[in-house]
């Protein structure tokens, strides 16, 4: 590993390295190794590092290792002045030859030691007491014990089965809740899924998938690059015509909009949408944190689909020098009328699902780079089951004991009361936000409008009621002046001459 001199914070440190540099060259290392070879991943290769840093094979530039934690960039780092290897203790000839010889009788081995200890020997200068010896007896004992215990194997189906309880366990923490049997089936949870998202991905956390054919063409690829680097591109010259930007953009949609399922598919359609009931400003942490985990069971050609749309559209949207892609839309509005229904939608049609997955679409849009980034703790989590699993701690992943697993708390405990209190008023204060979107909504076409309006009070009449309390108030919305009905005249009944004399 070469190093060199570095600047951090005005100061200078030498023979160091950063940990992007690190990254770099373990995995050129790696990827060039006739036992690993080009199937190594750069997030595999950081996961080595940790455990480098962990095991004081590296440190930081203070000197700290073990708790601390490495990513790819500009952190520095330096290998210690000591070798890591632990320096093995100096025994006693005799007591060696006794160990070596009795390592697997335990009771013998004690047995000579507790009698060597009586005897004190001083033999090369050194003097054994009880207390030396009684340390000894725990060493052999608790060595043997966890060579025993390391032993036993761990099975694929063990690790996969620990991936899907660990990332339940986790959602179930971050959404509050006793049981996640309304939210989601622990057999909709392939762990297959999981285990691939987050060890095959790029410098950036992206996917990379190892069957190209499930992949997006490269002809999406590169209409994608351009927009999303606009007026910069990397694959595209620069256009020679007029709206030329307008039909990149359709071509992209036409493609997401022909996929025979959305992004997050009909699976799990149910699970994202009780997470819509989350997407309030106090409960925003909570509602991203759910979402990180439940974009991790998508199917990894999925999971890249959604990744890639999501930074295209982030970034058109944030784009000032993007011409303008609508005649009466904003980009922004744009992408998300455009790719609401690509990214969410039931199997069967239902009314306002257009705007729960705009919804969903627009705080995707906003905390893209944090929902779909691959969540450390989640592979630190697993590696600790699994070392519990394997000193017996635990007889397997659904015996209802876990091992000890970093939480969080996201708000102040509450009684059942309270809970179904609050239940009660979020919901309905999301479904009152809900119409309001309806009502401001100024690109909805009136009678579409009115439509939406029928369909909302005929499912929430009270909600409805409450906005809308006379029907002034609704004749506002649309201008429209009440009309009045003038009352009928009574009018006498005409008086007929009679023709016959």
């Amino acid at each position: 590993m070469p190093l060199r001199k570095h600047r951090q914070h005005f100061k200078k440190y030498g023979n160091c390295f950063t940990a992007g540099e690190a990254v770099d060259w373990l995995y050129d290392l790696l990827r060039n190794n006739s036992n690993f070879g080009p199937e190594v991943t750069r997030q595999q290769t950081i996961q080595l590092l940790r455990k480098f840093l962990k095991n004081h094979v590296i440190e930081d530039i203070k000197g700290k290792w073990g708790s601390e934690n490495l990513d790819d960039n500009s952190q520095l780092f330096r290998f210690p002045a000591n070798s890591p290897l632990k320096t093995l203790p100096r025994r006693h000839p005799e007591l060696r030859k006794n160990r070596i010889e009795n390592f697997s009788k335990d009771k013998d081995s004690i047995f000579k030691l507790r009698n060597l200890s009586r005897r004190t020997p001083k033999k090369h200068g050194l003097h054994f007491s009880q207390e030396n010896a009684e340390k000894m007896n725990c060493e052999i004992i608790n060595e043997h014990q966890e060579n025993s215990v390391d032993n036993r194997e761990i099975s694929q189906k063990d690790v996969e089965e620990a991936w899907r309880y660990v990332i339940l366990i986790y959602l179930q923490t971050i959404l509050g809740v006793s049981s996640l049997e309304e939210v989601i089936n622990p057999k909709q949870v392939i762990p297959q899924c999981i285990m691939y998202n987050m060890t095959n991905t790029s410098k950036h956390g992206v996917v990379i998938l190892q069957d190209k054919s499930d992949d997006l063409p490269h002809w999406v690829l590169s209409a994608m690059k351009c927009l999303a680097n606009w007026p910069r591109s990397n694959d595209m010259n620069n256009p020679t015509y007029v709206g030329f930007e307008r039909d990149v953009f359709r071509t992209i949609a036409d493609y997401f909009l022909d996929l025979p399922e959305p992004l997050l598919t009909f699976e799990y359609y149910e699970l994202f949408v009780n997470i819509l009931g989350l997407l309030q400003p106090h409960l925003e942490r909570v509602a991203i944190d759910a979402l990180q985990l439940c974009c991790l069971l998508l199917p990894p050609p999925n999971r890249r689909r959604l990744q890639l749309l999501m930074r295209m559209i982030s970034r058109m949207s944030q784009n000032v020098d993007m011409p303008q892609l609508h005649d009466a839309m904003g980009t922004r509005s744009l992408m998300i009328h455009t790719f609401s229904r690509c990214v969410l939608r039931c199997a069967e049609e239902v009314d306002l699902d257009e705007l729960l997955a705009a919804r969903l679409v627009s705080f995707l849009m906003d905390h893209q780079q944090e929902i779909l980034q691959v969540p450390s703790y989640l592979q630190t989590a697993v590696e600790k089951h699994l070392d519990y699993l394997r000193k017996g701690h635990i007889k397997n992943p659904g015996d209802g004991v876990i091992a000890p697993l970093p939480t969080y708390s996201y708000c102040k405990q509450i009684s059942a009361q309270e809970f179904d209190e609050q239940k009660v008023s979020t919901s309905q204060a999301a479904v009152a936000e809900l119409l309001e979107n309806i009502i401001k909504n100024k690109s909805l076409p009136v009678k579409e409008k009115r439509k939406k309006l029928k369909q909302f009070q005929k499912e929430y009449p009270l909600i409805y009621q409450k906005r809308f309390p006379t029907s002034e108030s609704e004749a506002a919305l649309f201008g429209d002046k009440p009309t009045i009905k003038q009352p009928m005249l009574i009018l006498r009944k005409p008086k007929f001459c009679s023709l016959r004399y």
